[in-house]
């Protein structure tokens, strides 16, 4: 995660151990379980996010936690993977109960977990249709194709050239209806237009026509954590603030693709952010739709450490801004 010089400090406090802390599996432990413990309180209403649950997720297995991507796949049943290259998968029963819980590790082109530069996954999306998950890569800026088990990598494509950095590369990935994927990096170019990103028409895995390059301006809103396509064809944004009360300030946005160009810049509208009293370093996120109502999950990334919680919230989406209302055209 690259940042200005003057917030050096105090990421190392936000994202990284501190003294008389320590990482939570001194001891390497592979228990299949989870347990979610309910979070007190009730935030209430921020702009169109209005607080539905929480839980905190807690597990003795060394391969859990770091998560920096989600997906809901089925009612209560969640895909997550980790900057660690682990993932996870579990059923949160309404009850808070967890079952049908796996937790391991990505196959990578090493045969092993290897270096973190090597299994740094940050963004995920899923076909419904295959059940086959899309995985960006910031280390090695790559996108991969994983089979439904999680078990082989189907397909990998590089991330044009000049390469992303490698910690300021592919932060956040959203697959659309139509089969296009938009990705955005976390910090590439530090242009003045805004941070790069890319749109594929075809599979980002799999060898096709170069992407489109466009830029988002973030507004101060801070750097895109993650994305997640709506039902009305726009997609939700994910940003991370750096402060210091709170730490972290998660601010959600809502961004239409139609105004997506060659070398355009993208703007978004701020829809919410989440409450103070849960304020966490959100890194996944993904949207549901059931009953005729839309909700946003997001997760927290704990780092592995002791001080740090991985956290599940769910947010009912209430008087959405209207599409005709939000979409402008992208600025030159």
């Amino acid at each position: 995660m690259r940042r200005r010089l003057l917030f050096a400090p105090l990421i190392f406090l936000a994202v990284g151990p501190v003294p008389g802390t320590a990482f939570r599996f001194p001891v390497d432990n592979f228990t299949q379980s989870i347990v979610a413990r309910p979070l007190d309180g009730a935030p209430g209403r921020t702009g169109a996010l209005r607080f539905v649950r929480g839980w905190h997720l807690v597990s003795p297995n060394s391969r859990f936690g770091g998560f920096s991507a989600l997906a809901r796949v089925g009612p209560g049943r969640f895909q997550l993977v980790s900057d660690a290259g682990g993932w996870t998968r579990l059923t949160l029963h309404p009850d808070g109960r967890v079952t049908n819980v796996r937790i391991g590790l990505l196959p990578t082109l090493e045969g092993g977990s290897g270096r973190k530069s090597l299994v740094d996954a940050e963004a995920m999306a899923i076909d419904p249709a295959s059940g086959a998950s899309w995985i960006a890569f910031e280390g090695v800026n790559e996108i991969r194709r994983y089979d439904p088990a999680l078990s082989r990598i189907e397909s990998r494509r590089t991330l044009p050239q000049p390469a992303w950095p490698g910690n300021g590369g592919p932060e956040a990935m959203a697959r659309l209806a139509d089969g296009r994927t938009i990705v955005f990096s976390e910090d590439a170019d530090d242009d003045p237009r805004g941070r790069e990103a890319l749109l594929y028409a075809t599979d980002p895995a799999a060898p096709g026509p170069p992407p489109l390059r466009f830029f988002y301006d973030a507004q101060a809103k801070g750097s895109v954590s993650d994305a997640a396509p709506l039902p009305d064809g726009r997609v939700l944004l994910v940003h991370r603030r750096l402060g210091l009360l709170p730490v972290f300030t998660t601010i959600l946005a809502v961004v239409d693709p139609a105004d997506i160009g060659p070398d355009t810049v993208v703007r978004s509208r701020t829809i919410g952010r989440v409450p103070r009293a849960i304020a966490d370093n959100f890194e996944g996120a993904a949207v549901s739709v059931e009953r005729g109502r839309t909700y946003v999950w997001l997760v927290s990334d704990d780092n592995f450490t002791s001080w740090q919680r991985s956290l599940l919230l769910q947010f009912e989406l209430v008087e959405l801004p209207s599409r005709t209302a939000d979409s402008k055209k992208a600025a030159p």
